[in-house]
């Protein structure tokens, strides 16, 4: 049958169209959802020590929680602005304390139901959409400081990459670390 999912999928259930495009999605592997999906910029950094160590870092409204420094991109910002901003804001490193190296985009993830609402109301996104940048910590850069205002760490440490354990995340954000690890440094978790 010709024309996009959506076309399909009225065709099939045009009389129960609404309670059915559910049934229909699910059939379809989510591509319409996919597409119509909104996706907030966000950076992060895969922050390297000397001796190849990876900086994590304990979320403070989550105990047990551990992650990269991320964030949003805002309006206007290039993708290395915000690396800059984001890295400083949250672990207290300048620019001039590490080098940027590669870099990847296209790493996305919804948020959870729940939450989703909220941020959707609020942001007008469904999810984030991840570019990660490797990095190298300088060798004359300052201790890193999760005593920021706002404080968004209660904690951090060094670890090799391959000690990263996908249950520090929540659920809706395994899937993109898990990525992310293995398409940076050949490791499957």
């Amino acid at each position: 049958m010709p024309g996009t999912l959506e076309t399909r999928c009225r065709a099939l259930f045009l009389p129960t169209w609404r309670r059915s495009f559910r049934r229909c999605q699910a059939a379809n592997q989510g591509a319409y959802v996919a597409r119509m999906m909104k996706y907030r910029p966000n950076v992060a950094a895969l922050l390297l020590n000397g001796t190849g160590s990876l900086l994590i870092c304990e979320r403070e409204s989550a105990p047990g929680a551990w992650q990269f420094p991320q964030g949003g991109v805002d309006e206007g910002e290039s993708l290395t602005e915000a690396l800059f901003r984001e890295v400083a804001e949250e672990v207290g490193l300048r620019r001039e304390h590490y080098v940027v190296g590669p870099w990847r985009d296209g790493y996305r993830y919804l948020y959870p139901p729940g939450v989703r609402e909220k941020k959707l109301r609020r942001h007008g996104h469904h999810g984030q959409e991840q570019t990660y940048f490797l990095c190298w910590l300088k060798a004359s850069a300052p201790e890193v400081n999760v005593d920021q205002d706002p404080r968004e760490f209660r904690a951090y440490r060094w670890i090799p990459p391959d000690e990263f354990d996908l249950d520090w995340l929540p659920d809706f954000k395994r899937e993109v670390y898990r990525q992310v690890i293995r398409d940076f440094f050949s490791i499957q978790l």
